[in-house]
């Protein structure tokens, strides 16, 4: 029973004051959505220029219970991308800078303050509880990996930022499965570790930029100005000294992603987030050309192809994110997929209707005879999962272009 802590806690919205404060999330999700935000429990761990905005924000969209946890201290270079610290909290830990200063926004939402690393020795005391959500904002790879595993073992839902230093560029940081994530040494890095120590290869959700880092790190100089191991000067194993360039905006943009990401989960309303299909323009306009073809060798004729380059984007990125529709679950998408494309083809779902956005489906090239030799009526009685599973996407399209 962790929802604020008891079954029998008062419900925060019948508070006139907290309801007007939350008054247009309440009009967004409606009443009854929003309780169940009011009523989670969320754990955030890494309290910097990422985790900062995201617990920020999830407070200030009504999170009953938050558990802020690092073990670090505000510093004056870290004002640059902080959500809330101010020079007068420099020294202090950042767990109890957000605490304090959270205390003013939304004082009915319980906020514990731990000032302590994760690991092993601390999993319990962080993790306990049975939270909605983990939010994973740390940057060092080993404590990130712990952290990780320790929430797919437990079964805890857990969202996690790969690197948001060096980088410039909001309009390319996405959500995905963590296979997915490209251009980011700290997620190919993360990957490798949890699929060779604990056995996952995936299934985990990431914030990342597909943005490639546009500065490296600093070089490290000691006390006298020279170069040095910075190994040497690690206070925690395994953390890094060397500076990472940060645009304090990128960071608090994946904080920002990360909290709407999970208020939306904990409300209970369904986002499609956006494919990362690593096609460019050629590639559609192939496949659309790919598709008159076959009409042309099919039906004698392309006049009744309704869709062009556009539209053929659509189908494939947005309905059938660039594999085929036999392939399943489009959930697990891995990068060797890209490669695919020279496989792959658009022909219609329903022989005896014209090839609109509502009809098409992405198939391999050995796998379109077989689809053309059968009519729904037998895709229906022998591949009845196959046949519910297309229609549910191409029901999608229909309701997207109001067909």
């Amino acid at each position: 029973m962790h929802r604020m802590e008891k079954e029998g806690a008062p419900d925060l919205l019948q508070d006139e004051i907290v309801s007007e404060q939350l008054t247009r999330n309440i009009q967004f999700f409606g009443l009854d959505s929003q309780r169940k935000v009011t009523e989670s429990f969320v754990v955030v761990i890494g309290l910097g220029g990422v985790g900062s905005h995201a617990a920020s924000m999830l407070l200030r969209s009504g999170v009953g219970r938050l558990l802020l946890v690092d073990f670090d201290q505000v510093s004056l270079s870290s004002l640059n991308r902080h959500a809330v610290a101010t020079r007068e909290d420099v020294g202090m830990p950042k767990a109890l800078c957000l605490k304090k200063h959270f205390s003013n926004i939304f004082p009915e939402c319980q906020v514990d303050a731990q000032v302590v690393l994760y690991d092993a020795s601390s999993e319990e005391e962080i993790l306990s509880g049975n939270p909605d959500f983990v939010l994973d904002c740390i940057d060092n790879i080993d404590t990130k990996v712990a952290l990780l595993a320790a929430c797919v073992r437990r079964g805890l839902k857990v969202l996690s930022a790969t690197g948001a230093g060096a980088r410039a560029d909001p309009t390319r940081i996405r959500v995905a499965d963590l296979r997915e994530s490209t251009n980011d040494p700290l997620s190919r890095s993360v990957r490798q570790r949890l699929k060779r120590d604990h056995g996952i290869e995936g299934g985990i959700p990431v914030v990342f930029s597909l943005e490639k880092p546009k500065v490296k790190l600093l070089p490290f100089k000691g006390l006298t100005g020279e170069e040095e191991n910075p190994s040497e000067y690690q206070v925690v194993p395994g953390f890094r000294v060397r500076i990472i360039p940060v645009l304090g905006s990128v960071p608090a943009i994946f904080g920002q992603i990360m909290a709407s990401y999970v208020i939306t989960k904990l409300a209970g309303l369904q986002i499609e987030n956006e494919p990362i299909v690593n096609f460019d323009v050629e590639h559609y306009q192939v496949l659309h050309q790919r598709l008159i073809e076959h009409e042309e060798l099919v039906y004698g004729t392309a006049s009744e192809v309704q869709v062009d380059v556009e539209e053929v984007r659509y189908v494939v990125k947005e309905l059938w994110h660039g594999r085929s529709a036999k392939d399943g679950s489009f959930k697990g998408v891995g990068r060797a997929m890209w490669r695919s494309v020279n496989e792959l083809m658009l022909v219609r779902w329903d022989q005896t209707k014209p090839a609109s956005v509502s009809n098409l489906i992405l198939l391999k090239f050995d796998e379109v005879d077989e689809h053309e030799s059968m009519t729904l009526d037998d895709i229906k009685e022998n591949e009845p999962e196959f046949y519910q599973r297309v229609s549910t996407v191409l029901k999608r399209a229909s309701l997207d272009f109001n067909l």
